[in-house]
């Protein structure tokens, strides 16, 4: 760390210093709040959707108990073909966001399929997309967490050491910069006495 200059250009590089840390910290702050809104979002869109899922396991076990039947053949019905993502600037910070997603179904024979093997299709289809959603959502509370915790790392930054700095600089120099005018008020005062006293003598 360098050496602390004692002088009025230094003052006044710390006054500056210090006026900029005061301007730039409020906007620091409230992007970190942003961010931290957005993360609470985030947080309640996934959990919504893993209950979603849970909800639709629920629903499929208890609607179609058919599904232990191993005789029928239930390999292939669905397969993801595109995940279409889109990035989206949330407060600086680039987010992916779900677009859609393609699932290209198994044609299978109406006659020699039970019928509840279409139900089991649809289930099957929401639950991919409700799964890919939740791993977009997660991809998006992880990138969240990392933008909060770096612009957190910046507020105490500014606010407990940048800042606290500048003003202890600044007050020190002061106090510096006074003893000294003293000490030249006083000098002169002596100087002039001394001067009087020769010229009284």
């Amino acid at each position: 760390m360098a050496r602390l200059q004692l002088s009025k250009s230094a003052l006044h590089r710390e006054e500056q210093r210090l006026s900029t840390f005061s301007r730039v910290l409020p906007s620091l702050d409230l992007k970190r709040r942003q961010l931290m809104a957005e993360r609470g979002k985030a947080r309640r869109r996934l959990a919504e959707t893993r209950e979603a899922i849970e909800a639709l396991l629920r629903e499929v076990g208890a609607a179609v108990p058919m599904l232990a039947n191993r005789n029928v053949d239930l390999d292939g019905l669905a397969r993801v073909t595109d995940v279409s993502l889109a990035s989206e600037n949330v407060v600086g910070t680039r987010l992916p966001k779900l677009e859609a997603v393609a699932i290209e179904t198994h044609r299978y024979a109406n006659l020699g399929t039970p019928h509840w093997v279409d139900r089991v299709l649809e289930a099957l289809r929401r639950m991919i997309e409700l799964r890919i959603r939740a791993q977009v959502e997660e991809r998006r509370l992880a990138l969240l967490e990392q933008a909060v915790k770096k612009v957190t790392q910046r507020v105490n930054l500014f606010e407990k050491v940048l800042i606290p700095t500048a003003r202890a600089n600044i007050k020190k120099i002061h106090i510096v910069l006074g003893d000294a005018e003293r000490a030249a008020v006083v000098t002169s005062k002596l100087a002039k006495a001394k001067q009087l006293a020769r010229a009284a003598s």
